[in-house]
């Protein structure tokens, strides 16, 4: 185009028609113009350029199999290899996290390409069953190699018998005690034949097994041959499909099942409180024995064996967090080990601990809780060693306008605490003071001066609750407000119907549940799987509860 539009501007500039006798002259002048017509041009004419072209729209389209050997849905199976040929390169991304593979298989198979390939190869190492259908489903980790567009959830099903099983079963997860379950968590079903026993889930894969796939806990079991099974769900810690009691929540379907069935289930996660197991103790200092252990000990008593002085005394009290007992003695003992005998109801154990020179230990107090307290909230005080008196005149509390306030102080033993109650205000700082000799241990020995700064907000800075609860079946029920992670922030205990009233509420947003007490214990049991027990039941409101600073709300509870 630049060419042309020069060669037709030199032609209008050499013919242009002039008077004969100036026609000379102007000639030579007209060809002075070319050149500048030419750099004038160029200013109005966008030459190439260099560039990057745009590649055009980004591939959306996940991978497509052109070719399987043995093709999918295949019967009378009987190799070890399977491959799957796409239309493109494809790559696994988390397979083994991805892949499920139904009824499990006691070895893995190889499965490749482990970077890219136009073909997914399968080599399976196992023995396979007698006429049973099989199915590989790869969840999302086939994806292309260049964009990483997903093919999702596919199957490849085959079966060593005449024909591919193709009943179902569906239902939903829940835990017993969250508001949604956890992701992903395994669906199981057992076979029930001549040698099912309840204890096979503890040693044993399961005949057929899925996952939910995302919090609402839907789940489905597909390829399924007719018969009786145990159902149950799993939220594992090891993704061995084996219940470990210690590591796993389970629920289950009370009685066993059978398929075909159009019933839906629905099962219910929840801890198992593990059976009691005395734990070997230790000795952490010079009168100080730690005593673990698993499982519920509503009577642990600890009883010493071995030959000691006749001055010889001991105390226990509860750790705050860890299922363990402090067990605390005097005098100090010069001897290899001692021995002990150690109650739980009609469990008896003996044990030996082997005896160090170790440190003795010395008073030390620190508070559970300091900064902001509610007006309602006891500041607490911990110590170290066993507290064994008090003398609540050296407690002194100082409002900030030098007011001393009136406290009572009492010695909670069970977990060693000093419990200092005293009334408070709205927007007060309070000093607390420990005297010397406020409090005392077991070695006699009584703690220096020790000062403590709490404070209280406005009533305005909290919110509070009015509750009404309808449709509650039975009585009693625990209320409970819990924040984010699930700590309880406020509860009640109810045993008729009335109207919950929760006050001083920092602005957060909460959820609220209610508990059937159903063995009336004041406390959340859990269930029992080898009992067929379900844990008490809990009832979530269906939505979180947004408090703000100085508002007061009222919400109605249907219960369903």
């Amino acid at each position: 185009m630049l060419i042309v539009l020069i060669v037709i501007s030199s032609f209008v500039l050499l013919n242009f028609e002039l008077p004969s006798f100036t026609k000379h002259y102007n000639l030579k002048h007209r060809l002075l113009y070319i050149p500048i017509a030419f750099l004038f041009l160029l200013s109005f004419t966008d030459c190439a350029k260099k560039g990057t072209p745009s590649g055009g729209l980004r591939d959306t389209i996940p991978p497509v199999i052109v070719k399987s050997s043995p093709e999918n849905y295949s019967t009378n199976f009987t190799g070890n290899e399977i491959e799957i040929r796409f239309d493109e390169f494809i790559k696994l991304k988390e397979v083994n996290k991805e892949l499920i593979i139904s009824p499990p298989m006691k070895f893995a198979p190889i499965i490749t390409p482990l970077s890219t390939s136009k073909t997914l190869k399968i080599k399976i190492l196992d023995t396979l069953k007698p006429n049973t259908t099989y199915s590989f489903n790869f969840g999302n980790s086939i994806v292309d190699n260049n964009e990483e567009n997903k093919f999702e959830y596919f199957k490849y099903i085959f079966s060593t018998g005449s024909y591919i099983d193709s009943l179902k079963l569906s239902g939903r997860v829940k835990d017993a005690q969250l508001i949604a379950p956890e992701v992903p968590t395994t669906v199981m079903l057992y076979e029930a034949n001549e040698t099912f026993t309840d204890s096979i889930i503890y040693s044993e894969k399961p005949t057929y097994i899925t996952v939910t796939k995302d919090s609402t806990g839907i789940f489905e079991l597909s390829n399924l041959k007719e018969g009786k099974y145990l159902l149950l769900a799993l939220k594992e810690k090891n993704s061995d499909y084996i219940f470990q009691p210690q590591n796993d929540k389970i629920g289950f379907e009370k009685e066993l099942i059978t398929i075909p069935t159009d019933s839906t289930y629905t099962l219910t996660l929840f801890k198992e409180t593990p059976s009691y197991k005395f734990v070997r103790p230790s000795q952490v200092g010079k009168n100080h024995i730690l005593f673990g252990y698993e499982g519920r000990a509503d009577s642990l008593n600890i009883e010493m064996l071995s030959e000691v002085p006749e001055d010889y005394i001991s105390t226990v009290f509860k750790d705050e967090k860890k299922d363990t007992l402090h067990y605390w003695f005097k005098p100090a003992i010069e001897t290899d080990s001692l021995i002990f005998k150690i109650t739980n109801g009609a469990i008896i154990d003996t044990a030996t601990v082997r005896m160090r020179e170790l440190f003795k230990d010395s008073l030390n107090i620190s508070a559970l809780k300091t900064g902001t307290l509610k007006l309602k909230d006891t500041f607490k005080l911990r110590a170290n060693t066993p507290l064994i008196s008090l003398d609540a005149e050296k407690f002194e509390i100082m409002a900030k306008d030098s007011t001393l306030v009136e406290a009572t102080v009492k010695l909670n033993k069970e977990y060693n605490w000093a419990e200092v109650f005293f009334p408070k205000k709205e927007d007060e700082s309070y000093s607390i003071k420990l005297l010397p000799g406020a409090l005392t241990d077991f070695f006699e020995k009584s703690n220096d001066t020790i000062l403590f700064n709490v404070k209280t907000r406005l009533s305005s800075d909290y919110g509070t609750l009015n509750l009404t609860l309808v449709n509650v079946e039975q009585f009693p029920v625990i209320v409970q407000m819990l924040d984010g992670k699930y700590n309880i922030v406020a509860e009640e205990y109810i045993t008729e119907n009335k109207n919950v009233f929760f006050d001083a509420l920092s602005p957060d947003k909460y959820f609220l549940r209610i508990i059937y007490d159903t063995n009336q214990n004041r406390r959340w049991d859990t269930g029992s799987f080898l009992n067929r027990m379900a844990p008490e039941k809990i009832i979530y409101y269906p939505k979180q509860i947004e408090v703000r600073a100085n508002w007061s709300l009222n919400e109605t509870f249907i219960l369903k």
